[in-house]
């Protein structure tokens, strides 16, 4: 009898130690075989297991995700490239911006916006709300750690993901590094010939710098018409190039939001006749902008929005500076010589400035390996609601083009999935250690 229970107790303990050193094994495995690949590389990086996702980006998706993943108990990582939480906030955009939409349309999973912020909250409320929601959920990013490399290992059925600091070995990704994570920079002709400031707008932060001189902005989106009226209150003197026929509304029509508005009508009705709606009540706020240089797209701004991801711009105030002439709307430009541009047109404008408001590009192509998910271009092959969930763990939150709101939707599904899983896992290795016992 004693003899049957010590040989119980022995396979006991034979057992636990092997489930520890299998917990080891699963990562060191991938990590053997990355080592094999390149093995200075290997050596020079810790290696680390990750019982749960890693979140790559910690802007307002990432967060997001956190957010409900610590209300459902879910361990996670997140890494970010950056120092600091929202960086595109924080360090790349101007500073009279505010959000675009009314703040009901912009709030985070689990946490609404403070009672006295107002209706549109400027860029830094913006800010602190951020960084209370991610104190208030107890988030704490891996700041300064960007991502080389994000690859799912068949071999093992895990992700590797690289950084210069560590590789984790995870079951799965989630990535949160948004639409806007690079700038894109056209080439023009004789750009390197201009002799004049040439920036981008996520480096422009207030038009002071640019007082009296003659600043070109390239560009006709939200950014590009913000920073011209920014401009004009810092008299300067901008030109708009508007190369393509792009849909101008007013953000408020009769102390209402557009926005709000259209959400409301669109219960009940299509998107063509919202579309003609907004149109027309467009036009009697703002009337015909055609006469400026603002030509209006065939489609409707919503039809355009939900079908290529262009968002119609929203008027606070440089409409009534292109009616006065402050600001001069021109056509594409042809090419740049010595503090000069030639416009399609054939006119010729003397320029002390040039400020490209011309977008983003996502950079996911740059580093997450495979196209189980994401095309070329760093965004989900697959349409609004359906381009939050791939193939082996991998997730992607806020791709949708549709601003905060939708990345709140795709934070939400992919918690929502990633924690059902989980909890079967934890549930199912439960039971295997209670049988090995």
């Amino acid at each position: 009898m004693n003899s049957q229970l010590h040989t119980q107790k022995q396979a006991k303990i034979l057992s636990e130690t092997l489930i520890k050193h299998l917990l080891i094994l699963i990562p060191a495995r991938c990590s053997t075989m990355s080592s094999m690949k390149s093995g200075d590389e290997f050596l020079s990086r810790r290696c680390m297991w990750v019982n749960g996702p890693v979140i790559v980006g910690a802007g307002p998706s990432g967060l997001a995700v956190g957010a409900l993943l610590k209300q459902q108990g879910v361990p996670f990582i997140i890494l970010e490239r950056a120092d600091c939480i929202a960086s595109l906030w924080q360090k790349r955009t101007y500073d009279r911006l505010k959000l675009h939409l009314p703040k009901q349309f912009c709030e985070l999973p689990g946490l609404s916006f403070p009672a006295n912020y107002p209706e549109y909250p400027s860029k830094k409320q913006f800010i602190v709300y951020l960084e209370n929601y991610a104190k208030s959920f107890g988030i704490s990013p891996r700041f300064n750690e960007a991502v080389n490399e994000a690859e799912y290992d068949q071999t093992c059925g895990l992700w590797r993901v690289k950084t210069s600091k560590a590789e984790y070995i995870c079951r799965r990704v989630v990535v949160a590094t948004g639409e806007n994570a690079e700038k894109l920079i056209p080439i023009i002709q004789g750009m390197d010939e201009l002799a004049r400031p040439v920036i981008h707008v996520s480096d422009y932060k207030s038009g002071e710098e640019f007082r009296h001189k003659k600043v070109l902005v390239v560009g006709c989106g939200n950014s590009g018409i913000e920073v011209s009226l920014d401009l004009c209150d810092h008299n300067a003197i901008p030109s708009l190039v508007v190369r393509d026929s792009v849909h101008v509304l007013p953000r408020d029509i009769m102390g209402k939001s557009i926005f709000g508005i259209a959400m409301f009508l669109m219960k009940w009705l299509p998107v063509w006749i919202v579309d003609k709606i907004l149109l027309l009540l467009s036009w009697f706020v703002i009337g015909n902008i055609a006469k400026f240089g603002l030509k209006r797209p065939l489609a409707g701004p919503l039809e355009l929005k939900n079908s290529k991801g262009k968002t119609p711009v929203l008027d606070i105030g440089a409409l009534n500076k292109i009616k006065s002439g402050e600001i001069k709307v021109v056509p594409g430009i042809k090419r740049f010589s010595e503090g000069k541009v030639e416009l399609v047109n054939g006119l010729v404008l003397d320029v002390d400035a040039v400020i490209l408001a011309t977008g983003y590009l996502s950079n996911v192509p740059s580093w997450l390996k495979g196209r189980e998910l994401f095309g070329k271009d760093g965004f989900p092959m697959k349409g609004f609601p359906n381009g939050w969930k791939g193939e082996k763990g991998l997730y992607g939150v806020g791709f949708t083009r549709r601003g905060i709101s939708g990345a709140s939707m795709d934070a939400v599904r992919t918690a929502m999935d990633i924690a059902r899983i989980w909890k079967e896992e934890t549930k199912q290795q439960r039971q295997q250690q209670l049988i090995a016992s």
